[in-house]
């Protein structure tokens, strides 16, 4: 793995792990109890960013730390996801 391809792949495993924190702990206006003039009951309440961001950050590169470990540790090369497909035969 080189530089680009561990930045890209810190990328995208980055924007995936903030779509899977997003919504955890998301409580509704309703629930606040301060509903906002124009909006449905349901609308989320105010998120707080600092704290999501934080937590995507520090899950995403857990796992990035994981994922190049494997590659650039040897664990699995491409030979081996080339013949995967004959190991399930």
């Amino acid at each position: 793995m080189n530089l680009t391809g561990g930045i890209v792949l810190f990328a995208s495993i980055w924007w995936l792990t903030l779509f899977v924190v997003l919504p955890i702990g998301q409580r509704s206006q309703a629930d606040m109890g301060e509903v906002m003039a124009g909006t449905h009951a349901g609308a989320p309440s105010p998120l707080a960013w600092k704290r999501k961001l934080f937590i995507t950050t520090a899950v995403t590169t857990a796992i990035w730390g994981v994922i190049a470990f494997i590659i650039l540790g040897d664990y699995i090369t491409r030979a081996d996801i080339t013949y995967l497909d004959q190991l399930i035969r």
